[in-house]
């Protein structure tokens, strides 16, 4: 449903794209191109995507800038502590027990 002028980004969960049908896709011209940096089996990629041209692919390294990995480790740091006051991580994903 995308344009032929679409480009595919993610940057999210590799299985939130197929990257078959993401290949095909770029192939036979049904859009543009794509910038992959997960993938859905890491740490293998698909060979068809690997040899499409008009997609960038990154080894998962999205977020490799020193001021986001300084942020992680401030918010890692946080959780950390506010668990060690007995306070529920400000980040935490689960539910309390």
């Amino acid at each position: 449903m995308l344009k032929p002028t679409a480009h595919v980004i993610n940057t999210s969960r590799g299985p939130v794209v197929d990257e078959a049908a993401l290949a095909k896709a770029l192939r036979e011209g049904w859009i543009a191109g794509a910038g992959v940096d997960v993938y859905e089996r890491e740490p293998e990629v698909h060979p068809a995507l690997l040899a499409c041209e008009n997609a960038v692919l990154t080894p998962h390294i999205g977020s490799a800038t020193v001021e986001t990995r300084a942020k992680m480790v401030a918010i890692a740091a946080e959780n950390c502590l506010a668990y060690l006051r007995g306070e529920r991580p400000p980040t935490a994903v689960n539910e309390p027990r």
